[in-house]
């Protein structure tokens, strides 16, 4: 399988939802939230964007305090973690306003415990350095986040990852797979998978495992009819490929 990032519908909300943090009117509100259920794609747009933008992304630890999170951030930004937590801060500090290097923070759900105490950290950033930071995490985080306002009031946009489209999913099959995928396969992986993209890439690395081996250019839904290319983790089992009257139907 190519080692491509694609650029979903999600991709493209979630770059729009930056360029509007990046316009915003109140420049103390730089702070985007981005939220979904899991298998969405949301750590892998996000670590893709942080890479092209040279941001800073870090994925919270439940055992997060805010010291720990100062020294986890002094190492990604390669800055001295000697000192009282007050040295540490005003030396990041410094170094985010100069490059107005932006902060991603994914699974932000850990920064919200002992009343947000690692989250405040994290705001105090945004607001003295007025750059932007992203949070990461799953769909009930704006609804716990919205229990501290001198927070959520800081959020300038909020952008939902959704299971992705027929279309994304094509798009997905025809730039990332080694061999091509017909159309009533792509329309069965996007329906086996329910929009998830990690099932959506895991199906794709096994059609594209069957192709190569069977020597075939184009793999449809005839060439895996009785095999498995999904799991599905709430019946624990996995999700077969039934051919019947020319449709594919979900296995039992």
């Amino acid at each position: 399988m190519r080692k491509l990032f694609v650029r979903t519908t999600n991709y493209e909300r979630f770059t729009a939802g930056v360029a509007a943090v990046e316009n915003r009117g109140a420049a103390e509100a730089g702070m985007m939230l981005v939220h979904g259920q899991p298998g969405f794609g949301k750590s892998e747009v996000v670590a893709s964007w942080a890479v092209d933008t040279g941001a800073v992304f870090l994925r919270a630890n439940i055992d997060w305090t805010p010291r720990y999170f100062l020294v986890e951030l002094a190492k990604a930004l390669a800055v001295d973690p000697r000192g009282t937590s007050e040295q540490l801060f005003n030396r990041m500090l410094a170094v985010i306003a100069t490059q107005q290097l932006p902060l991603v923070i994914d699974e932000a759900e850990a920064t919200l415990k002992d009343h947000a105490a690692v989250l405040e950290k994290i705001r105090d950033f945004s607001d003295r350095t007025e750059t932007m930071v992203i949070l990461v995490g799953m769909e009930a985080i704006q609804r716990n986040i919205a229990r501290h306002p001198q927070i959520s009031s800081r959020i300038a946009q909020v952008v939902e990852f959704t299971p992705a489209s027929l279309e994304d999913v094509a798009l997905t099959c025809q730039q990332l797979a080694e061999v091509r995928i017909a159309p009533d396969l792509v329309a069965e992986i996007h329906r086996q998978s329910g929009g998830r993209m990690r099932e959506v890439m895991n199906a794709i690395a096994t059609v594209e495992r069957v192709g190569k081996m069977n020597g075939l250019a184009v793999v449809d839904v005839a060439a895996v009819e009785g095999m498995s290319i999904t799991h599905d983790w709430q019946a624990r089992r996995p999700r077969t490929v039934n051919v019947s009257g020319g449709k594919a139907k979900r296995g039992a």
